[in-house]
């Protein structure tokens, strides 16, 4: 349908083809993408990433055979968790009303996981960068900040901005499980469905470079204190179990 009909066509991947890899290395690079595939979990949550994964995969696979075929120009971009002012997911927002409630903050295994986010205000710029390039036809990229704090790090800076100071209690997630809670509600950051970019490819070839991660967080902080939300996000819902399960872990 679209063949001869368009000039460029730029995919919006995911980092998530290299999480349905079997033993993909972290950082993933976009050499990493070819390799055994990881089976169909039984778990309905996990099927449904891993169906995501696959999904993406299905997309690029397509794009790359056409431009074997038919030279049909497209780049594809593969993108990790996507940080910004509209993120519809409300996903950094969600931390953002616990940061300022002064209830304590629960960190799902303390915390320590490396997050190497994207603001989407950079993967703009990357895209109006590469338009009508042809030596990107074809090809794919990782987009990604380079910086790599942990979640509480991360929480840690968010905080500064909001001039919060809010307890961070680490808690098993196996224990947020016990009580009922569905540990990606309460802090989206914490899944393992979460990539882990090398952004090293576009940096040298498209010249690529992110936005400090200092200065995005002011932008949506800012933007978030400027014009808060009518209302918190859905998973705000369950704070109440959240503060409790704090409680008793400080007690104990």
């Amino acid at each position: 349908v679209l063949a001869g009909r368009l000039g460029h066509y730029v995919a919006i991947s995911s980092g998530q083809v290299y999480l349905v890899r079997d033993g993909a290395p972290l950082p993933a690079r976009e050499a990493d993408y070819a390799g055994p595939l990881l089976a169909e979990p039984r778990d309905p949550a996990e099927r449904r990433e891993w169906d995501y994964g696959m999904g993406k995969r299905g997309v690029e696979d397509a794009l790359v055979d056409y431009w074997e075929m038919r030279r049909f120009p497209s780049t594809r971009l593969r993108l990790p968790m996507v940080n910004g002012e509209r993120d519809h997911f409300r996903r950094l927002e969600a931390y953002l009303w616990r940061l300022l409630d002064g209830a304590p903050v629960l960190l799902p295994d303390g915390g320590d996981r490396p997050v190497r986010h994207v603001y989407g205000g950079s993967v703009v710029g990357a895209i109006l960068g590469l338009l009508g390039q042809e030596k990107t036809f074809g090809e794919a990229y990782n987009l990604a900040q380079e910086e790599t704090p942990t979640l509480g790090e991360l929480l840690r800076l968010v905080a500064e901005r909001l001039g919060a100071a809010p307890p961070f209690v680490p808690v098993p997630t196996s224990e947020i499980l016990e009580e009922g809670l569905d540990p990606v509600r309460i802090s989206p950051f914490s899944g393992r469905w979460m990539s882990f970019l090398d952004p090293s490819r576009a940096k040298a070839e498209l010249g690529f470079r992110h936005e400090a991660l200092g200065l995005y967080l002011d932008k949506i902080v800012t933007t978030f204190l400027a014009c808060p939300p009518a209302s918190p996000p859905e998973s705000y819902a369950t704070r109440a179990a959240e503060v409790a399960l704090a409680a008793r872990r400080s007690r104990g």
